[in-house]
Formats: C-alpha cells, structure tokens, sequence
C-alpha cells in the first residue's frame, strides 16, 4: 500500500476508535473490544511503514496552510517512525491491562475513559508524524487537553487540584516559551518545517540560538526539566492505566521526543556547539534532584514519578553532550525507558488492584503471593537502573559512551551517580518483597494474584524490556538513520 495512505489511516484510526467506543458505549464487551481492535489495526498500521521508512522512503500528506510558511502537514522520518511504534504498540497492551484494571477497580466513567485513551493516541500521532512545528504544536496541546479528564478521572478534590496542576503547567510553559518560540523559528528561518541537519540559515547570531534553545527547553513542559515538573507528580492522582500512559506511551515520551526533533531538526547538532552548557546543568541537576526525592518517597507511584523526571532528563543531558552516540542513546532511551516504566506502573496497579497497598514499606512478602508482577517489577527496576539484561543497559551505555567520546565529564559523573540511586532506590523495594517475611497480621491480606489481563500485560512489557536487550537492532537502525540525514 502506498505510504501516504499508510499514514493517512494511521492518523484517522484512533479517531475511529473514539467514535467507535461511545457508540458502544451501553455493550461494555463490544466498547472495550472496539479498543482493543483500533489498537492492533493502528500498530499494523504503523509497523508496515517501518520497512520503507527503513529503505530510505519519507511519505508525506500536506493539508491547508494558515499562514506563509505555517501548513499542516506530515512526514514520516525515522525518530517518529520509533515514537509511533512504540506509542501504538503500547496502546495494546495497556487496553488489555485496563479492562483488567477498570473492571477489577468497579472505576466509574469507563467509556469517557477509553474515548479520551483513543484521542490520546490520535494526537501521539500527529506529533510523531509532525512534518514542521507548527504542526507538532497543534497536536502537542491537544494531547495536554484530552488527557486532562484522564487526569481528573476520580472526580475529587484531590483529582481536580492535580488536574489544575497538571494542565497550568503544561499549558503555561507553552503559552509563555513555546509559542514565542515557534514564533522566532519562523521569524529566522522562514519556515518551520524540519529538515535532517536544521532550518537555521547562516549568519544567525549565537544569543539568538542560545534564546530559542532557552524557549524551547522550558516550552517542551513535557520533557519535565525542573523547576517545570510538578505536573508530573502531581497528576499522580489518576488510575494507573492513566499513570502508564502519562509515563510511558503518550505524554512524557511526547515532551522528549520533542527536544529531539526540535534538536536534530530545527538546529543541528553541529549549529548547537557551544550553546548546550547550561542545559546539560539543567538536565543534570534534574536527574539527581528527582532520584533524591525518589529515594525518600515511600509512596510507590511517588516513587516512580520521580524516577519519571530523572529518566527523562538522561535524554535532555544527551541532547546536550551533542555526540552521535550519546544522541543513538537518547533515542533508544525513549523507547527502553517506555518499557521498563510501564512495567514498573503496571506492576503497581497490580498490587493496588490485588491488595489496596500504595507505600513502599507495606510491601513485604509480597513477591512471595504475586512472584508474576513482581518479577516483571524487577526486570523493569534493572531497566531504570541499566543493568543487564534489561533494555535500559542498552541507551545507558550508548549515553555514557558517548559522553566519554566527547570528553563530557560532568555527563558521565551524572550518569554513574544517578546510576547508583537508582539502585538505592529501586532494590530495596525488590528485596522487601522476595526476602521479607509479611508483617504480622498481613499474611491473608494477598490472596493471589491481580486479573489476568492486568498481569498479561506487565509480562508482555516485561518480556519486551529483555528482548530489546537482546534485539535492539529495529530501534537502533532508526537512530542512526536519523543521524545520517533522516
């Protein structure tokens, strides 16, 4: 089939879905299996561009033009072919994990639920697909406002106030940096389509490219650089099929994959030598401040959110080092840190599912009556850690090896110690739950495991954070790719 009808079809499923679902919506079987069918039609989809994309083929679609230089309009390159595969795939397993957790949970609103899954999925699209900022913007602020319910799902107090947190930030950092920066880049370029090498013309001063890296840093709110992280904890207050998408498939890997592109593509990595100093601080300071606040955190999604905002951050800091390797690692980090963060949250609904236990200190003994979620926990704490043979190992060394090639010191010490409080805070949680005996009085509190689709899915994302250990190759060649003129 011809690419631009591939592409075509891969942005109109979701909305598909969504029309599909609240049609459905009074047949509770019929509405969860339409999701379930969108998802796998949207990943085959996807997965049959990846050949041509592979053999050097760029299909595009353009729509209307808004201004001179500002069009709507797609291509798919190599970094959005591996955000849109990993979106897309992901996408069937956290349906499959949801209907387990929706139903296990009696959670009100289902259908609101997986209508606004769909449209999230929708806009993860349109960005990964974003043939120039312009377009990347549109659907970036569609994906904060159709996640928000999401956020807001239980309907609280508590809710509400993360969800005010949540879409202030995320909307105030664009307001207030990115829009003036897709402003700018149409001001010194002309144009805000991407191009492989960067749209800067020459002769543009390095205090105008320092400002708009300024811009674009803090205007990506998603990629959670401090001090513009709060939402990220504070949208914690949604189910865990939520978390997982926020963390995993949709929201976080949207705000990195957006410092990529604008890096590759609007700059160069050539144009950026000399400017990244600062984020490379910024970056650095957020993977150990957040891994701290980890380390103290006895809630188990707190804890896991603020690994969130350190393991982003490894890319930001990659970003910054400028070196092709250190670059391949951050691309492959968004798609090893995707598997090995949705375990880890799966594995905490699971747990929330099968036993109502939220802190970190309630976890004793645990692993002894649910050995399946909690060995799919472990290998997705080795994957945040970077340990063999966990796919996190893989991006860690291509980062590192890449700082230590460009002689970035202050990156390579970063990495090991944040490396170390990792573990610091990742293990312990590991060794309560296979080598302590239960609290007394707890030994009947778990009688088993969570519903089986929800401990099929964190073993299906398990099992994929080994295999990319060992077949890394898909999301490898793509990086390179795009280095090499995609």
């Amino acid at each position: 089939m011809n690419g631009a009808y591939l592409l075509l079809i891969a942005l109109a499923l979701p909305l598909a879905g969504a029309a599909g679902i609240v049609a459905a919506r009074l047949r509770p079987n019929l509405r969860e299996a339409t999701t379930l069918w969108c998802a796998c039609a949207l990943f085959g989809c996807v997965a049959l561009l990846v050949p041509l994309v592979l053999a050097g083929g760029r299909p595009e679609l353009r729509g209307f033009e808004a201004m001179p230089g500002l069009a709507i309009a797609f291509r798919v390159e190599p970094l959005g072919m591996l955000f849109a595969c990993l979106a897309s795939s992901l996408w069937i397993v956290n349906s499959v994990y949801s209907i387990g957790y929706m139903r296990g949970n009696q959670e009100q609103h289902q259908t609101r639920f997986y209508v606004c899954f769909a449209l999230a999925l929708f806009s993860v699209m349109g960005i990964a697909f974003s043939a120039n900022v312009f377009t990347l913007f549109i659907f970036y602020e569609l994906l904060t406002l159709v996640t928000y319910p999401l956020v807001t799902h239980h309907g609280s107090t508590e809710a509400r106030n993360g969800g005010r947190v949540y879409v202030g930030l995320l909307l105030g950092t664009s307001i207030l940096f990115l829009v003036p920066a897709l402003v700018y880049t149409w001001h010194l370029a002309g144009s805000t389509d991407f191009r492989p090498g960067g749209i800067m013309p020459a002769g543009v001063s390095a205090g105008a490219l320092l400002a708009l890296l300024v811009l674009y840093m803090f205007g990506i709110g998603k990629a959670a650089l401090m001090p513009f992280h709060r939402w990220l904890p504070a949208a914690m207050v949604a189910p865990t099929p939520v978390s997982a998408l926020l963390h995993a498939v949709a929201v976080v890997k949207a705000g990195v994959f957006c410092v990529l592109k604008v890096a590759v593509y609007v700059f160069g990595l050539e144009l950026l030598a000399g400017s990244t100093d600062w984020l490379a601080l910024v970056a650095g300071f957020t993977i150990i401040a957040a891994s701290v606040v980890a380390l103290n955190a006895d809630n188990l999604k707190r804890r896991l959110a603020y690994s969130t905002v350190s393991q982003l951050s490894y890319v930001v800091l990659a970003v910054a080092v400028l070196a092709p390797l250190s670059v391949v690692g951050a691309v492959l980090h968004i798609a090893a840190h995707a598997l090995g963060k949705i375990t880890l949250f799966f594995a905490a609904g699971a747990i929330y599912t099968a036993s109502h236990k939220t802190e970190v200190s309630q976890l004793d003994g645990i692993g002894r009556r649910m050995p399946w979620t909690m060995t799919a926990f472990a290998i997705g704490a080795l994957s945040m850690i970077g340990l063999p043979p966990a796919a996190g190992f893989v991006s860690k060394w291509f980062m590192l090896s890449g700082a230590m090639a460009a002689s970035h010191w202050l990156a390579v010490a970063v990495i090991m110690a944040s490396t170390l409080l990792n573990a610091a805070y990742f293990l312990p949680i590991v060794h309560r739950a296979f080598f302590r005996a239960p609290a007394p009085g707890d030994a009947g509190a778990v009688h088993g495991e969570a519903p089986l689709p929800m401990v099929l899915a964190l073993s299906i994302t398990a099992g994929g954070t080994l295999a990319m250990f060992f077949w890394p190759d898909v999301p490898l060649a793509l990086a390179r790719q795009m280095l090499g003129g995609g």
